[in-house]
């Protein structure tokens, strides 16, 4: 018997279920609870020091009611005569007339002898222990569940597998609701469960707006400090500062406790030498934030650099990036974001701050299994993490939700959409709690609006839309152009840092002798989306000439229209800011630091806007001026045109233009300006938009860079009308050699030597190589773990064992001196999805598309022919119907 210092019940444990899973693989129908069950459960059922033998049970085939099979453990280290007659015995008492038998070291001549003589009337199959858990301990579980984990983990750069791993996460969910019953422990197990999701999107919502709110504060400081600091409060920004101020009138922010960095030095004479040591303060300043962004993202993350949207997009879709949302890229986008905005460059915090929401996502969802070791519902998780990131971006939830839907997300399922709303709201309520903006406001670019648009105004925002379009394609056409040829220069490509130093010293320079390009791009939106007040008389973007005493005068913004000198001088210094901008961001997007699109974008077209506004305020106030009436004019007393208004539609035009968002920008603008009576003319600009870039190019901003960066992304929008069927695209091709594995055929070091030759990602097993017939389909890495597992965990595994994918495995003589059968039918995929050859490509593009494939085998008459995966289709779509 079992000597008590022998005894492992982690050991025995792992053998019961192991063994149970081999009598699964052959047919036999093993209840889910025991093929799952934990070590705490194995311990409460058979005692701490339980017998072997006690591990005994009988199972039936699922085919054959009367196929029933003893599984038998012996308690013995080597089997004698004795345990071979109790075994005949319980076989008898059972009504069994199969076994197999978990052998511990070995079995004595003579008992071998006895059942040999009985293989008539009992047929007992020997299978090593050391076949199924070889020298496995409890000290051993960690070595183990990473092997296991391996199973389910993708290789970088490869594409994930959305239906395995929906059908594990159902198999679990199916697991512990079966469980709850039990005990009171496994109801609470199967309430954190259900509700793990919500936990991880509100752990997520609450630090991705804590991590705003410093961002956008620390962001706003640090941009100031390019031109000064507040001498008595170095804390605070330049608005701030001025704020606590004691002066009555200032003008820009330029206040009496803001000390300029020339007054520091003891300069307080405004003289040519005073702008000559602050031109280089301003610039010096700018090249040493960029500096050390860049720095940070080349030596810490190189994946920290740039908007992150493009590939959030790609990993939505179930693209794998190893480090792309981890911790350390977490940390130096943050840093170097604030780093980069505050240097001047023309790049904006929104696209990022959907990386770094998706990264607080990724790293939170370890904490819940559920998420952490299923790469396919991580994506519901980052899916909520995308909202919750244009919410604190922008202030809106909405938007942060519709954007999400819209642009980003692959798998989408309304579980997901209610979670991301979620996210986004309570990212909303942290951001709204930190009130990084000092105004007690989520929306960035708050405008209160005193008038109504008239319907001849919609002629001037279809032509916004007709800009935004034109201007955005171009813009595209630009930025591609240069991304390109950086990527494939030797100069460019290798010096990052000198390319961050150029841009910012040129950008810095010049930027600084126009104040609109001077200052920060959110302070220049929502100076150009605000109306002009009385309280902006010394602006000269407001330098009206005013009626002061007028008897029929209504309301302190009416102004006639008559242009001061000053707004002709802004309006000269707007067209040169537009330039200047447009060129600034073709150069600086795509450059290696953090860096957004939206942001840059949404200030070219408030200045265009703002630029047409001024014009139509013009043409209006001439003709009230000369009597005209109806739609054509408005009331004495009243602004007939708003130039902001015309800012705002501006910059969703161009927004639009550049991004092709259409829903989910509309809804970010009214949340973003606080204003629902505009929507009509944001709507029209966006769609004018929309239709004249897509007329010029399809693809927006972001899928061009996907495009540009050869991301294996599949658009689930697009339409892909070809008339061409499988047989055309399938590989192999031009006289290429399809891999495949057979059944029951093959040896360990033949599947080896197949997967050193090739690269593929998995292979076909067929019944043999002459007829193709189709068993299953089984992934590299599923079978470098089985194999890698198999000849750790059994002595006898060699080079020359046969690998079987059935369940025919003749029996192992454990006596014998020749290698062991692999069993590797558990890492079977038994149902590949399959099409005929002359299936049309439209069909199997959606099925790549709809249900997240990774391979397609292509069959005729049955017999395999070939195999389709997510990259041929691309390099077919990409080659268009010329195959």
């Amino acid at each position: 018997m079992m000597q008590e210092d022998d005894y492992d019940c982690f050991r025995l444990w792992r053998l019961r279920v192991t063994a149970l899973y081999m009598l699964a693989d052959r047919g036999y129908d093993i209840r889910p609870e025991d093929l799952s069950q934990s070590l705490t459960q194995f311990k409460t059922i058979y005692g701490d020091k339980s017998l072997r033998e006690d591990l005994s049970t009988v199972v039936m085939h699922s085919d054959d009611v009367t196929d029933q099979l003893l599984l038998y453990f012996s308690d013995e280290l080597q089997i004698t005569l004795p345990a071979v007659e109790r075994l005949h015995r319980r076989m008898a008492e059972q009504a069994v007339n199969k076994a197999i038998v978990i052998v511990r070291e070995g079995i004595t001549t003579q008992a071998k002898d006895v059942i040999d003589e009985n293989t008539a009337r009992y047929a007992v199959e020997l299978v090593p222990e050391s076949d199924l858990i070889g020298g496995v301990s409890e000290g051993d579980a960690s070595d183990e569940k990473q092997e296991l984990m391996n199973r389910y983990r993708y290789d970088d750069f490869h594409t994930i597998d959305w239906l395995r791993d929906l059908a594990r996460d159902r198999k679990r969910h199916k697991f512990i609701s079966s469980q709850k019953k039990s005990s009171i422990l496994c109801l609470i197990a199967s309430i954190f469960d259900a509700g793990s999701g919500w936990i991880c999107v509100l752990m997520v919502g609450i630090a991705a707006g804590a991590t705003a709110g410093i961002i956008d504060i620390s962001a706003r400081w640090m941009s100031d400090l390019k031109n000064g600091i507040c001498a008595d409060r170095f804390w605070l920004d330049r608005e701030h500062c001025c704020w606590s101020a004691n002066d009555t009138v200032y003008k820009d922010a330029d206040c009496s406790s803001w000390t300029t960095w020339p007054e520091m030095l003891g300069y307080y004479h405004q003289s040519g030498f005073y702008y000559i040591i602050d031109f280089l303060c301003y610039v010096l300043c700018a090249v040493a934030m960029s500096g050390f962004a860049v720095s940070l993202v080349r030596v810490f993350a190189p994946y920290a650099c740039g908007s992150g949207i493009p590939e959030i997009k790609c990993v939505l879709s179930g693209f794998v990036i190893r480090g792309y949302l981890g911790k350390w890229t977490f940390v130096i986008k943050a840093v170097g974001l604030i780093l980069a905005s505050a240097s001047g460059l023309s790049l904006g915090k929104e696209g990022p701050m959907v990386h770094l929401a998706c990264c607080i996502g990724n790293i939170f969802s370890y904490i819940f299994p559920k998420y952490g070791n299923n790469e396919a519902k991580k994506r519901e998780i980052l899916s909520a993490s995308a909202a919750a990131g244009v919410s604190v971006a922008f202030g809106a939830p909405i938007g942060g939700v519709m954007f999400s839907l819209e642009e980003a997300s692959y798998y989408f399922p309304l579980k997901t959409m209610w979670r991301s709303f979620f996210c986004a709201l309570v990212a909303g309520i942290v951001l709204r709690f930190v009130n990084p903006f000092g105004s007690d406001q989520t929306s960035l670019f708050h405008v209160d609006y005193s008038m109504k648009w008239t319907f001849i105004e919609l002629v001037p925002f279809a032509c916004l839309g007709i800009f935004g379009g034109v201007i955005g394609a171009f813009f595209i056409w630009c930025n591609i152009r240069w991304c390109r040829y950086r990527k494939n220069s030797k100069i460019l490509g290798q010096n990052p840092v000198y390319e961050v130093l150029v841009v910012t010293g040129f950008t810095a320079a010049i930027a600084y002798f126009n104040p609109y390009t001077r200052r920060s791009a959110s302070s220049l939106i929502k100076q150009l989306f605000d109306r002009c007040g009385p309280e902006d008389y010394m602006m000269d973007l407001c330098d009206y000439q005013n009626k002061t005493v007028s008897s029929d005068k209504v309301d302190d913004n009416y102004h006639t229209g008559e242009f001061g000198s000053g707004v002709s001088t802004a309006f000269y210094q707007l067209i040169v800011a537009f330039a200047c901008k447009f060129v600034f961001t073709v150069f600086t997007f795509g450059i290696k630091v953090p860096s957004g699109m939206f942001v840059p974008s949404m200030a070219m077209g408030a200045i265009a806007g703002r630029l047409l506004g001024i014009r139509v305020e013009g043409i209006f106030g001439l003709m009230q001026k000369n009597g005209h009436t109806g739609y054509w004019a408005c009331q004495i007393g009243k602004d007939c045109v708003m130039p902001g208004l015309y800012a705002m539609v501006g910059a969703a035009a161009v927004l639009g233009g550049i991004t092709r968002m259409t829903v989910s920008l509309v809804v970010i603008m009214f949340e973003l300006t606080g204003s629902l009576e505009f929507i009509v003319p944001t709507m029209v600009a966006v769609m004018f938009a929309k239709w004249v870039g897509d007329a010029i190019g399809v693809s927006g901003i972001y899928d061009a860079h996907i495009e540009l960066n050869q991301y294996p992304f599949l658009d689930n929008k697009g339409e892909y009308p070809y008339s061409t069927v499988a047989l055309q695209v399938m590989q192999p091709s031009g006289g290429n050699t399809l891999h495949v594995i057979e059944q029951d055929q093959m040896t360990v070091g033949e599947v080896e030597q197949l997967l050193n030759e090739t690269t593929c990602n998995g292979f076909p097993v067929v019944v043999s190589a002459v007829d193709m017939f189709i068993t299953g389909y089984c992934t590299r890495r599923d079978l470098q773990v089985a194999i890698s597992t198999g000849r750790k965990t059994s002595p006898n595994v060699t080079t020359n064992s046969k690998v079987y994918f059935s369940s025919n495995v003749p029996e192992f003589d454990i006596g014998g001196s020749g290698p062991s059968p692999l069993r590797l039918k558990k890492i079977l995929d038994l149902a590949p999805m399959t099409l005929t050859d002359q299936t049309p490509m439209e069909i199997v593009i959606d099925m790549f598309r709809k249900l997240g494939l990774r391979q397609i085998l292509i069959t005729r008459n049955g017999r395999l022919l070939g195999i389709i995966t997510k990259k041929d289709i691309l390099r077919f779509m990409k080659d268009g119907d010329s195959i």
